[in-house]
């Protein structure tokens, strides 16, 4: 079943309109003042930057998609090539499938062909309330040889899914006895709804060690299970949630007000690199993007590695533009300015 499933999302994906109709992720209400005088060179412009002590070409993170079926492992592949080429981070989808049959592990294993990345491995957060534990999740960092370990909360998929897991309860305390176990950071992650204020201050309590807002504006997973849902009556539950969800703009805002000194990554319907650098601006520490590197893997590393250029040159554009010569200029002094109200 697993299997069918990453196949179903992998297709859904590329084939179906999957993003909010109504709800963007915000980064047009933020315009950055121009400099026409920036006093910089564009070539010595410095996109370098650090995360969990490694460090990065550029604050870019390609976001965890998938795993667990051939197609997924070519996926991945090609996706780890790039990353490796370009210098930047990535995650891997969830490692579940893989965890319960070791057959498919090998879908996940990029780590020989991206020896120095920043690699994060992947866990549904609420597999701790069906049998799963610390051994499950270290199995899944050492599986791929992962720098950290993302849980991803995504509460609506399994609530809209047929097949959902959906007991949520007592998550908490199961997931800061992981923080406390684990031997490498454990980031938090929504899946495309955002985290809310509230959310922020009990993660970081628990022992997170950072947060990926992952909000409304990008792939909206209500509407990838709407698309594979079984009966009438699924379908049009999982419409129902269209346009939920918090703004990636906003959850970057909320939670860099909440926990000003944790770490951040921003992924939910960035496009650009300008979004990237806008991220960056409002307090994020590295941008995710997903839709854009899976097109281009289904093609191949070269395809993805040419999409990863584009979107780091005009980050890199972006800071001259604005004035930043370094990203942590651009984080503490740039002219972001919100738009109306």
């Amino acid at each position: 079943m697993h299997g069918q499933r990453k196949a179903d999302h992998i297709r859904i994906n590329l084939e179906e309109d999957v993003g909010f109709k109504n709800i963007t992720a915000g980064f047009e209400r933020y315009r950055f003042e121009h400099n026409a005088l920036p006093e910089l060179d564009l070539a010595a412009v410095d996109t370098t930057t650090e995360f969990f002590g490694k460090k990065l070409r550029a604050p870019l993170l390609i976001s965890s998609m998938t795993g667990g079926t051939d197609e997924a492992g070519r996926i991945n592949r090609r996706l780890a090539e790039a990353a490796q080429a370009q210098g930047v981070a990535m995650g891997v989808g969830s490692q579940r499938a893989a965890l319960e049959d070791p057959a498919l592990a090998a879908s996940f294993a990029v780590r020989k062909y991206a020896p120095d990345i920043l690699l994060f491995a992947n866990l549904g957060a609420v597999q701790l309330n069906y049998g799963y534990g610390v051994d499950e999740c270290r199995r899944a960092v050492d599986m791929i040889g992962a720098d950290a370990l993302i849980l991803h909360f995504n509460a609506l998929q399994e609530a809209v899914q047929p097949e959902g897991d959906t007991n949520f309860a007592g998550l908490l305390a199961r997931v800061e006895r992981v923080c406390a176990a684990l031997d490498v950071p454990v980031i938090a992650k929504e899946v495309g709804w955002g985290f809310s204020a509230e959310n922020v201050r009990r993660l970081v309590d628990a022992g997170i060690a950072a947060i990926d807002v992952a909000g409304a504006g990008g792939t909206s997973w209500s509407q990838v299970e709407m698309y594979r849902a079984p009966t009438e009556r699924h379908r049009r539950v999982a419409a129902a949630f269209a346009e939920w969800g918090i703004p990636t703009a906003e959850a970057i805002v909320t939670a860099r007000r909440v926990a000003p000194e944790l770490p951040l990554i921003a992924s939910g319907g960035l496009r650009s690199g300008v979004d990237v650098a806008k991220s960056i601006a409002l307090g994020a520490h590295l941008g995710g993007m997903a839709g854009l590197f899976l097109r281009a893997a289904m093609r191949s590393a070269a395809a993805v590695s040419e999409e990863i250029a584009v979107v780091l040159s005009a980050l890199r554009v972006a800071m001259f533009a604005t004035g930043a010569g370094t990203i942590s200029a651009l984080r503490e002094g740039s002219k972001l300015r919100r738009i109306g109200g």
